[in-house]
């Protein structure tokens, strides 16, 4: 099995399972790419989360929180005890990310189509302020469906906002209840400087950030990346049953088998 990050699939598996709040395919389809914006490309500073010079990352797909918080644990933002935490109201961190609490979270996100917005109005003040900082925001295919996400990419376009990067986890979730527009076809016709990647592969990730550019006025960029719903378990790729199924404790000890 080629998967990137094993150890951050088994975290995120253990503290669903322990919360009981869901959706381990989608944080699955999206750890490998949000563990290399953290650990590659973002300008950030975990001892000062809301340091002036940073980048920001925004997961407007917030049901896949579960991979953002083992990245945010991962590079010293969360705690292990946070993590322990995951979905009990004695702790932090919820089944959506919290701006407000959340160390390193720069948007509420969860209703399909708000980060995305909020995205574009960041780049846009940080270019206000003449600000160098760049924006990143992950969304989800099935979330392209929303109006906003084309209102906010058409005003990105033509304010051209060069600083911003939106990533598209194209995983096959929408096609379940809607056919799946050409993506690339669509940024492009949006006026977005668009690349497609394989989003599990850190060699893929790698060969487009290496290239990527973002000034602070120019193109948008977007960058579809195919990924696998539930990447990394066989048995949980794909679709189906296991959106939101927490594991018992013998598809648990499949899942630490695989993983291991």
């Amino acid at each position: 099995m080629n998967t990137i990050n094993k150890d951050l699939r088994l975290q995120i598996a253990s503290i669903v399972k322990a919360s009981a709040e869901g959706h381990i395919p989608s944080s699955y389809s999206i750890v490998d790419i949000i563990d290399y914006l953290y650990g590659k490309v973002l300008k950030v500073d975990a001892e000062n989360p809301k340091w002036t010079e940073r980048d920001y990352f925004i997961l407007s797909k917030g049901h896949g929180a579960a991979a953002l918080y083992v990245v945010l644990n991962k590079y010293g933002f969360l705690t292990n005890k946070d993590l322990e935490l995951y979905g009990r109201k004695e702790g932090i961190l919820g089944g959506h990310p919290d701006v407000t609490i959340v160390p390193g979270v720069e948007a509420s996100t969860g209703s399909l189509g708000h980060g995305f917005p909020t995205a574009i109005g960041t780049a846009l003040g940080l270019r206000i302020k003449n600000k160098l900082n760049k924006v990143f925001c992950l969304v989800g295919d099935g979330e392209c469906h929303e109006g906003t996400i084309w209102e906010s990419a058409n005003i990105a376009a033509n304010l051209k906002l060069g600083n911003m990067c939106v990533i598209v986890d194209l995983n096959g979730s929408a096609a379940q209840l809607m056919p799946l527009d050409d993506m690339v076809a669509k940024w492009e016709a949006f006026g977005w400087q668009t690349f497609e990647v394989d989003g599990n592969s850190q060699v893929e990730l790698e060969r487009i950030f290496k290239i990527l550019q973002l000034k602070s006025v120019g193109q948008p960029t977007a960058i579809i990346a195919r990924t696998i719903k539930g990447k990394g378990v066989s048995f949980i790729e794909g679709h189906g049953k296991w959106h939101h199924k927490i594991p018992n404790d013998d598809e648990m000890k499949l899942i630490i088998q695989e993983l291991q």
